[in-house]
């Protein structure tokens, strides 16, 4: 058997089960993959690795790759090592990224840049699969393609012996291989239907002919449009190629609890988690702004919780509570909810390298795992689908979800279960048929993972306390009905601070006093780098349009107590740019800013309003953050240019801080007079100095 080494680093789970799936896929073709996470450096060692390398990536944060990775790229890193490192090694790379942020598939790119600088030769071209369009549209030939490059590496390098094949590749550098491309092998390799090893199984549960169509019961044949349940020609006449049924590996047993009690503490974490009260909670928004926004207090003071302004914590919150009551009643379970969920890996899995989920505790309830443990709501991966088909009775039911699942239905996939963000339970009040057991769930459904938040505060202004703010996510979705929903960890704590929100404080009244704080739980994250610089007297720009501003509080508050204590330091300007909707209903910390400037520690305030109109003969006002950097260009190219001024952009992702990126671009290439990619090199380097700094999300 043909040996290869697969890696993975991954950040919620992609990285990985995409190089399973390589590896389940691996011995069909007649290849064994050696499979590890990367941050396993004690079983693998590249130094005097012999076979060819194949490494997925996923990428997180702005542009880093996943913490499980930062070991291998802090080694790799080094700058003593020499250029010959990994002249031995032979390799392919496939990207994770999201091409909404302005780093796409950054992580995959440090390492692959690495490799290539010490040496190392791609054996089969990179792929960089984006999440933003479905991973598959890559992904999926990527893997095709894999098993041609593996076949074509191990010809050329036939008739070397193992042992010294590493020195014979080092000093043979003049005779590399070029690498072949993925999108030449697609075509190259056989596209296969189903692969069918179970011989117990009929040939016509695998291969559905083009006589089934998925519409014949549950749509009316004119429909013009597919949807959920339905398909239309050409899909629904088609023949399918769909993935190969994900080898089952977890033996679940319901025992009868003992009524242990059970905590939050139970959750998994590599990170310590503080249990802590909500000291108090205001709503910063008017009641008919668009969005809703809550500032949260939290008393650390009883813990060693620390924190710098800039930093973000996670909070670990649960999924709704009526979510999963309705989860348990439609697979069943309800009267087991309390059962303790025992686990085993089946001793005749297929599965290689089969392990316990590590996310979900041992010995606890069923209700706590729905609970605590695992991402109902998380959007069914495709593998998910072709193991529900299996269990799926009605046949254009079995069908459809065979077609969602299928490289011809990617379309259908995308605009129905991705894009629309339907949940296990939307698909299964979809396809009443669908009858899956537990197991399936455990072995398929992700970590619930916690979910990040800002430091809105400086704890030399406020000691023992934190700060956070957070929009009250809603959502209508309509997979199957109409339904508005909130989100996981927003709408939870909406719910928890509601007894000390002001300025409608609903507080009941215990016997004897108050009631006790609401408590939620909360952990530090290892990766924080929003920092103010260390030298003071630097100037800065922030860029924070709605719940964007929350760090920049916190800078300021710092700010202003410094300079309170250093009366004749020298400190340096500071700028801000906020944006929000409206004037009157969501310009959060409008006093607090207006306090700051009074006092001359933020020297700039400049904020756009995007659904004001002008009011009588005024000029049009600016309407994002990006249209006022631009009517300040000059100076904000001084700053970042000439006076070693550091520049933050905290918020939304998808369309603000490429916007933002966009713009500086467009600065630099106008103040400093060079092309536009000479100012992307310039941005790049700020960035590496850490002097561009992004906290943005989706």
């Amino acid at each position: 058997m043909r040996r290869f080494l697969l890696l993975y680093a991954t950040q919620k789970g992609q990285a990985k089960a995409i190089a399973e799936e390589i590896c389940e896929k691996a011995f069909a073709h007649g290849f064994s993959a050696d499979l590890h996470c990367i941050s396993e450096s004690d079983k693998y060692d590249l130094k005097t690795e012999t076979a060819p390398l194949v490494v997925v990536v996923s990428t997180t944060g702005t542009g880093d790759p996943p913490d499980t990775a930062r070991k291998f790229v802090k080694a790799i890193q080094d700058k003593a090592l020499p250029a010959d490192f990994f002249a031995h090694l032979h390799y392919g790379l496939l990207g994770l990224g999201d091409s909404e942020y302005t780093y796409f598939c950054n992580g995959g790119k440090i390492i692959d840049k690495r490799l290539q600088e010490l040496g190392a030769q791609h054996f089969y071209d990179t792929g960089h699969a984006d999440d933003c369009v479905g991973l598959e549209l890559v992904v999926e030939p990527w893997i095709d393609g894999l098993w041609a490059a593996l076949t074509k590496h191990f010809m050329a390098s036939r008739g070397k012996e193992e042992t010294n094949g590493a020195l014979k590749m080092a000093s043979n550098a003049s005779q590399r291989m070029d690498p072949v491309k993925p999108e030449l092998l697609h075509i190259e390799s056989q596209v296969e239907l189903l692969r069918l090893d179970d011989p117990g199984r009929k040939d016509s549960e695998v291969r559905e002919q083009n006589t089934v169509n998925g519409n014949q019961s549950s749509a009316p044949p004119a429909e013009s449009e597919s949807s959920l349940t339905h398909s239309i020609p050409p899909l629904s006449q088609a023949s399918l190629n769909i993935p190969a049924l994900p080898p089952e590996y977890l033996q679940v047993h319901l025992q009868e609890s003992l009524g242990q009690e059970e905590s939050q503490a139970s959750v998994t974490s590599v990170d310590p988690i503080f249990q802590v009260p909500i000291s108090k909670a205001v709503q910063l928004t008017t009641d008919d702004a668009i969005k809703t926004t809550l500032l949260v207090e939290l008393d650390i003071s009883k813990t060693d919780f620390s924190y710098q302004p800039g930093d973000a914590f996670n909070v670990i919150c649960p999924n709704s509570d009526s979510e999963v009551q309705n989860l348990l009643q439609r697979l069943q379970l309800t009267d087991r909810r309390e059962h303790c969920v025992l686990l085993k890996i089946k001793a005749d899995t297929k599965k290689k390298g089969a392990a316990l989920p590590q996310h979900i505790p041992e010995g606890c309830s069923l209700q706590f795992i729905l609970t605590w443990c695992l991402e109902i709501r998380a959007v069914p991966k495709k593998a998910l689908l072709r193991a529900l088909s299996d269990y799926t009775s009605d046949g254009p039911e079995k069908r459809r979800l065979q077609e969602l699942c299928s490289r011809q239905g990617a379309a259908d996939y995308n605009r129905l279960v991705r894009d629309a963000h339907a949940s296990l339970f939307d698909l299964l009040l979809a396809f009443p048929s669908c009858q899956p057991p537990l197991r399936l769930l455990l072995e398929h459904l992700p970590k619930l993972q916690p979910r990040p938040y800002s430091c809105a505060s400086s704890n030399l202004t406020h000691p023992g306390k934190l700060h956070f703010i957070f929009n009250i996510v809603e959502f209508v979705s309509n997979t199957t009905m109409e339904v508005l929903r909130k989100g996981v960890c927003t709408g939870w704590l909406a719910t928890v601070a509601a007894s000390v929100l002001h300025p409608y404080p609903r507080v009941s009244r215990a016997e004897g006093g108050k009631a006790p704080a609401p408590e939620i739980s909360i952990s530090p994250r290892t990766t924080n780098f929003f920092h103010l610089p260390s030298d003071p007297s630097a100037p800065i720009i922030m860029v924070g349009p709605g719940t964007g501003i929350a760090p920049f509080i916190g800078f300021l508050q710092h700010r202003e107590k410094l300079q309170e204590q250093h009366p004749d330091g020298h400190f340096g300007a500071m700028w801000l740019f906020f944006g929000c909707r409206h004037k009157d209903r969501d310009y959060l910390f409008r006093e607090e800013l207006r306090h700051f400037h009074q006092r001359g520690i933020l020297t700039h305030l400049k904020v756009s309003f995007s659904r004001d109109a002008p009011v009588g003969e005024e000029e049009a006002p600016v309407k994002y953050v990006q249209d006022n950097i631009r009517l300040h260009s000059e100076q904000v190219a001084r700053l970042l240019l000439h006076e070693r001024g550091c520049i933050y952009v905290c918020g939304d992702a998808k369309n603000m801080a490429k916007d933002v990126n966009d713009t500086l671009v467009e600065i630099i290439s106008k103040e400093a007079g060079v092309e536009k990619l000479e100012a992307m090199k310039t941005l790049a380097t700020l960035k590496e100095e850490k002097r561009y700094l992004q906290d943005i999300w989706s």
